[in-house]
């Protein structure tokens, strides 16, 4: 065996590096001479076996043909042929380090402890044992600086990072709201948003960003409007381009404080976790008073603190005024936050939990490959992460056809992938993807440019 050398380089992130490569491999020597031909082979061969391999591709396409594909097919490949796919880019590991990471030193340990493979052994092979986490960190040394805009009137608003909740832990960075914090004052106001339906992007919120930042919220401002919850209740199916159905846009009672059944199930879910509830109904010009005060009335009922009627779309700011003083008021109350499982509790028993108490499931199916990974998991020492389902936003359940609170339903759970860098596993819920495809009549029918005008048309 020939000469080997520790490539510690010469600067202090070099040397973090390999000292990190060390200690998960268990090496305390930095002399090279010193090193048993076993410590060698555990320095230099990673042993990777392709089967194992974790690390997808990603782009902001939809295309459902690239969730599976065969790649390496080059002559220059010799023979390394291998299935793969592409992720869509909001769902990608990067992105979610991004949204959780608190400093700059964080930031390079979450990418260098991102798992991409295994070993024949069943080893998890890191960006840092293959010698690139320095390289991202570069990649993303200016993209940890949350953006600055305004809003239409003015006020100042951070926007960063873009994990969605349905496949990933869609919410704003840790870094944008401590800075927000930091500038609003002791007796100021951050609002911060939470990804798509509350069973989703609020649970992630409270149990895995908020573990992660330390934060703990006053309010939870609960988004509700009457044609989601006319949908809920049993509406007709909204298609996109199509005018809607008279049902959404003529007042229909009956309809709508069945579909509050949701509306009912996402408070309680809030005030499960020791927080007061505050519900914006958000005013289309369609809504009648009757509809809008039923569901106030409705909210309150459920145990909300407080449930306002929000114009903000139409009035800017002045519609929001009530809101703002619901939401003051609700921030003096009581609140005793707490999270929702122990993250030391077992992979399935952890998801059981969330697919009870957030979804009102009877109870989960680990499919073979997901029971796989659990065991997989596991064994590697990743256990005690929380859990990032990834599941249709239409629904509580995994159907997005089953609409309202269904009960009585079990959840399928088709695989378990690692973000063990951002710091949580995340489920695939029945056929959630991580690579959307386009619907059948995409919008690109209705789209052309006029040549004499350069206008362009159909793209809104």
């Amino acid at each position: 065996m020939g000469k080997v050398l520790l490539p510690v380089g010469n600067d202090s992130l070099g040397k973090q590096i390999t000292a990190r490569q060390r200690g998960r491999l268990g090496i305390d020597k930095t002399d090279p001479t010193t090193l048993t031909e076993e410590e060698v082979t555990k320095f230099v061969r990673l042993d990777i076996d392709p089967d194992t391999i974790t690390w997808q591709r990603v782009m902001d396409t939809n295309d459902r043909f690239l969730r599976k594909m065969t790649i390496g097919q080059s002559p220059t490949e010799k023979g390394f042929t291998r299935t793969a796919q592409f992720d869509i880019s909001v769902a990608s590991e990067i992105m979610a380090v991004l949204a959780l990471t608190s400093n700059l030193e964080d930031m390079i340990i979450r990418l260098g402890k991102m798992v991409v493979a295994s070993s024949r052994q069943g080893v998890p092979v890191t960006t840092d044992d293959l010698g690139v986490s320095g390289a991202l960190a570069v990649l993303m040394k200016d993209a940890i600086k949350p953006n600055l805009m305004q809003t239409l009137e003015g006020n100042p608003v951070f926007v960063h990072a873009g994990p969605f909740a349905n496949i990933a832990h869609g919410n704003s960075s840790i870094l944008a709201d401590k800075i927000a914090l930091k500038l609003v004052g002791p007796e100021g106001f951050v609002v911060t948003e939470a990804g798509f339906g509350a069973d989703i992007g609020m649970e992630k919120f409270f149990n895995i960003k908020c573990r992660y930042s330390g934060l703990r919220p006053h309010v939870v401002v609960l988004v509700a409007t009457v044609r989601a919850l006319k949908m809920h209740g049993g509406g007709p199916t909204v298609t996109a381009g199509v005018p809607l159905p008279k049902e959404y846009t003529e007042e229909n009672l009956e309809l709508l404080e069945k579909g509050c059944s949701n509306l009912r199930k996402q408070i309680e879910n809030a005030t499960m976790f020791g927080v007061p509830v505050v519900v914006a109904v958000n005013a289309f010009k369609t809504d009648t008073q009757a509809e809008l005060e039923l569901v106030c009335h409705l909210a309150k009922e459920a145990g909300a603190f407080d449930a306002v009627k929000c114009t903000h779309w139409a009035e800017g700011g002045k519609g929001a005024v009530d809101l703002a003083q619901a939401v003051q008021k609700a921030s003096r109350a009581p609140s005793a936050f707490k999270f929702l499982y122990d993250v030391e509790l077992p992979i399935a028993d952890k998801i059981r939990i969330i697919a009870q108490k957030i979804y009102g499931a009877d109870d989960i199916e680990l499919l073979p490959e997901a029971q796989k990974k659990a065991e997989i998991y596991t064994k590697q020492g990743f256990s005690n992460l929380p859990i990032c389902m990834a599941k249709t936003h239409l629904s509580l359940s995994h159907n997005p056809e089953l609409k309202g609170a269904p009960k009585g339903f079990v959840l399928p759970i088709r695989d378990i992938r690692a973000s063990v860098g951002a710091g949580f596993l995340y489920p695939l819920v029945g056929t959630m993807s991580t690579m959307p495809g386009l619907p059948t009549r995409p919008c690109f029918y209705d789209i052309d440019l006029d040549p004499v005008t350069e206008q362009v048309n159909g793209l809104f």
